[in-house]
């Protein structure tokens, strides 16, 4: 079974008791690779438990500084428990922060723009009318418009959009494999990846015990609602102490990875406390889906 390596400084990121609004957990982190930097989005945390999303960048993947003030907090009635699991897309020169908006009303998908990810503008709400997360848009428009993946419990869904702002042709792309590590339900991690086999999705199942664990498929470039490969077995699952007790036990969870010079740096959560990252070589998960 293909699994990933963990990073042997892990955790990387962990909350920081002198700043109120990120004293309690990191966790959850969008990322991204720009202009020679590694960049992070992540989920933070303090005594109420309202989530504010941070900005960390870092040189080499593994060791990471941060802003003292958030750069994205609750802002409408549909945030007002926080801002939640960011992804980041690069497209047509901007980044894209798809996140979950959550409140005692609803759970919203929703999206921000910014042009250097520190300064970001609510876009909108993308999904106005229904209770969805697990978002992120595919870093180029396919067959001339907007790609975006979404969940609706307990599926991956896939829309499309002219516009970014009114998303049609849903359907469902994945399912849950029953009496699996993900029988319960699954959704998207980050970003979908460009490469030359497909776009390659990393994906998060729950089993019947509410266990997270991470997987991998391909989708085809041209029409990614074709899943060409998925493999049986999870890619990274709990085993760290810090990834079996935290916050909610036994979680690992992305929101978001790098490719870098032939490495996949995955970036994940560890029991909704902490952040971490494992890795393998691109090509090693490439053909363990082939």
């Amino acid at each position: 079974m293909f699994q990933l390596e963990r990073y042997p400084g892990n955790p990387i990121l962990r909350a920081n008791p002198l700043h109120e609004w990120e004293a309690l957990n990191v966790f959850n982190a969008a990322t991204i690779y720009h202009n020679g930097l590694f960049h992070m989005l992540y989920r933070a945390q303090g005594g109420d438990y309202v989530s504010y999303i941070g900005y960390a960048a870092s040189e080499d993947g593994f060791h990471w500084n941060r802003l003292e003030k958030p750069v994205f907090s609750p802002g409408n009635e549909y945030e007002t428990r926080g801002v939640e699991d960011p992804r980041l897309t690069y497209l047509e020169g901007k980044f894209y922060m798809t996140y979950t908006g959550y409140s005692p009303i609803g759970v919203r998908a929703s999206l921000a723009v910014s042009d250097n990810l520190i300064a970001w503008k609510h876009h909108s709400i993308m999904l106005a009318d229904e209770n969805n997360k697990d978002t992120a848009i595919f870093p180029e428009k396919i067959g001339g418009r907007y790609c975006l993946l979404h969940r609706r419990e307990p599926d991956i869904w896939l829309a499309y959009s002219t516009d970014l702002r009114h998303w049609t042709d849903h359907q469902v792309i994945m399912r849950p494999v029953g009496k699996s590590w993900q029988q319960k339900k699954i959704g998207i991690s980050g970003t979908p990846e460009k490469t030359e086999r497909g776009w390659l999705l990393i994906y998060h199942g729950v089993d019947a015990d509410s266990v997270y664990r991470q997987g991998a498929a391909l989708l085809d470039l041209q029409n990614p609602a074709r899943v060409l490969s998925r493999l049986d077995g999870p890619i990274l699952e709990p085993r760290e102490t810090w990834e079996i007790r935290g916050d909610v036990p036994n979680v690992c969870f992305s929101c978001g990875q790098v490719i870098k010079d032939g490495i996949l740096y995955l970036y994940y959560a560890g029991a909704d406390r902490v952040m971490a990252v494992a890795t393998c070589q691109l090509s090693d998960i490439l053909n363990a889906l082939s």
